[in-house]
């Protein structure tokens, strides 16, 4: 019996050591715990601070990108109205050069139609010296008969009676009739330079009946057609064309003719008005216009290449003048360069 009450002493005195030595290390892992969990705590509020400060960040960002994408906008907007302004700039340039280039063409014919009257006054006097210096030969020829008549003048009476009748006789002293007075000659033919006008060399001439009809009709034509008359103007260009094919009139003609198939908007007949003035008439003073107008023509047409290789034609042929200034202006208004680029082999 008291054996077994000292066994019995002895384990509960190894179970209170047991418990002795177990609850300082469940102390001290509670603890470790402890700190583990506010250390977990602490980072996490660490990291909802962070959320908040990105967030704060990013809503500042958007209101940025929304100012800027506001800016752009606005920007745009002006950078629009900015190309239409430009556009109608172009335009009207381009519509106010034109009608220089017309009034610019319209005196050109008023200088071409003075020039032509000038060449006929030339000529005419030059007719008229000839015929005067045919005049003052025959005057001179008829110097030493002082009894001639000058020519064109009525022939004087003879004032004598025996003049009278030419065939009146005369007795001699043996009382035979003596031959009759001798009719005064006609004058000799004049030489070949004193020949009257009529027949007078082609280059001293007046010029033919239809060149200056031709010129009457044109100049008719363009006072009608500067009168916005463009249904007269276009029968009266095409009786020129037709009866005079070959008179520099005609070359202008079918310009004009192209001109108001290009207004009524009839843009393939007026390419190929403008193609009679090009391949008809190389020297005829509207070839530079004719070529710029045939471009925009073709243009209008939406034949876009076939219009680039005219103006840039244009510039090639005639670099300085005021249609390839225009040439190029259109050109850079479609972005084509005036020269082609040719790809680098």
């Amino acid at each position: 019996m008291m054996m077994h009450l000292a066994l019995k002493r002895t384990g509960l005195a190894c179970a209170l050591v047991v418990l002795a030595l177990a609850t300082p290390s469940a102390f001290a892992a509670n603890k470790d715990m402890v700190q583990l969990q506010t250390q977990v705590q602490e980072l996490q509020n660490s990291v909802a601070r962070l959320q908040q400060s990105n967030d704060e960040r990013m809503g500042v960002l958007r209101d940025l990108v929304q100012q800027s994408a506001d800016s752009v906008n606005k920007m745009s907007v002006v950078v629009d109205s900015l190309q239409q302004q430009l556009h109608a700039q172009h335009d009207a340039t381009n519509g106010k050069v034109e009608q220089v280039s017309g009034q610019v063409q319209a005196l050109n014919d008023s200088l071409d139609e003075i020039k032509a009257r000038l060449n006929t006054l030339e000529r005419s006097m030059q007719a008229l010296q000839n015929q005067q210096q045919s005049i003052n030969a025959a005057l001179q020829n008829l110097a030493p008969n002082s009894g001639a008549p000058l020519p064109g003048a009525a022939t004087p009476l003879p004032s004598t009676p025996s003049a009278l009748s030419p065939a009146a006789p005369t007795g001699n002293k043996k009382g035979k009739p003596i031959a009759a007075a001798p009719v005064v000659a006609p004058l000799p033919a004049p030489a070949a330079s004193d020949a009257p006008v009529s027949d007078a060399p082609a280059e001293v001439l007046p010029p033919k009946q239809s060149a200056a009809q031709a010129a009457a009709i044109y100049k008719t034509a363009l006072s009608d057609y500067m009168a916005a008359k463009y249904s007269i103007a276009t029968t009266e260009f095409i009786e020129v064309t037709r009866t005079y094919p070959g008179d520099p009139y005609a070359g202008s003609s079918f310009y004009y003719l192209g001109e108001i198939d290009y207004r009524a908007g009839k843009f393939s007949f007026a390419v190929k008005d403008y193609d009679h003035v090009l391949d008809q008439f190389p020297d005829n003073p509207k070839v530079p216009v004719a070529h710029l107008h045939k471009g925009q023509a073709l243009l209008a047409m939406k034949m876009t290449e076939p219009g680039i290789r005219e103006l840039r034609a244009l510039i090639t042929r005639f670099p300085g003048s005021p249609e390839a200034t225009q040439a190029r202006s259109r050109l850079n208004g479609l972005g084509v360069p005036v020269t082609p680029r040719h790809p680098v082999q």
